[in-house]
């Protein structure tokens, strides 16, 4: 079996993978201070449920964009499953090339993310992920990444105006029923929910008027779903696109 781990800035997931079927996945706060055997013990838990055995792991794959986390899921591997994982980046996939001034600059889950788009999806592609960061990126025709676009995510933008503005309270995420609102809760929403999607759309129109033409955008992330019912440029959701391009690199390394 192939455990995927995806560490990102708020959260990290582990996948179980038995040779293309994704069997299960858990989601644990991302702490760089975790060590492994904390990681074990949380893991250790899910995996009875599941009557999973650290035997039964073979292989180990990590996308991660918090540095500091990298040690202490190595020291895991090794300890648990006496394997060192392939950390990915610029230079370990093959599966895809990188147009980029500074191609190492590159984050390991917007690199998964243009592996499984090209290997799943119609190309040119551009693919919102909806973290941390809301950010966008560009697959040409000829499967190369080219680029893309960061801006701050939803809940990090509902956290900056909770924590600098005094009398603005944390707030849900959800659709309002009127773009007006007639409190300060219904007006935060309207902001949050149509002012991304205002962005999400004009930012997808100027990105094809740079490529020239038509181009399938993929969504993922959990807000996905929620932002795709309004966004006009949006064509699919799919959730679990970063085990998709983690699998795929697995399987490359493997030939």
């Amino acid at each position: 079996m192939l455990l995927a781990i995806d560490v990102g800035n708020t959260n990290t997931v582990f996948a179980v993978y038995n040779e293309d079927e994704l069997k299960h996945f858990w989601r644990c706060k991302t702490e760089s201070s975790r060590s492994a055997d904390e990681y074990a013990v949380f893991l250790n838990q899910l995996f009875d449920l599941v009557h999973v055995r650290w035997d039964d792991i073979t292989d180990v794959i990590v996308s991660s964009v918090v540095p500091d986390t990298n040690f202490h899921l190595g020291r895991l591997c090794e300890k648990y499953v006496d394997v060192a994982p392939l950390f990915v980046d610029a230079k370990s996939v093959k599966n895809i090339r990188v147009d980029l001034d500074l191609p190492k600059e590159i984050g390991a889950d917007r690199l998964v993310n243009a592996v499984a788009a090209s290997s799943y999806y119609d190309l040119p592609a551009i693919i919102i992920d909806f973290g941390t960061a809301t950010t966008f990126d560009v697959i040409d025709k000829g499967g190369i990444y080219r680029g893309g676009v960061i801006a701050p995510g939803v809940r990090l933008s509902i956290e900056a105006l909770a924590n600098r503005a005094a009398k603005l309270p944390q707030i849900n995420i959800e659709k309002p029923e009127h773009v007006i609102g007639k409190s300060t809760l219904s007006a935060m929403q309207s902001g949050m929910f149509w002012g991304y999607v205002g962005l999400i759309d004009t930012i997808v129109d100027r990105i094809k008027a740079e490529i020239d033409g038509d181009m399938t955008v993929v969504a993922t992330g959990g807000l996905a779903p929620l932002y795709a019912e309004s966004a006009t440029c949006i064509d699919i959701v799919d959730e679990q696109l970063i085990f998709k391009g983690l699998l795929e690199i697995y399987k490359t390394q493997k030939k």
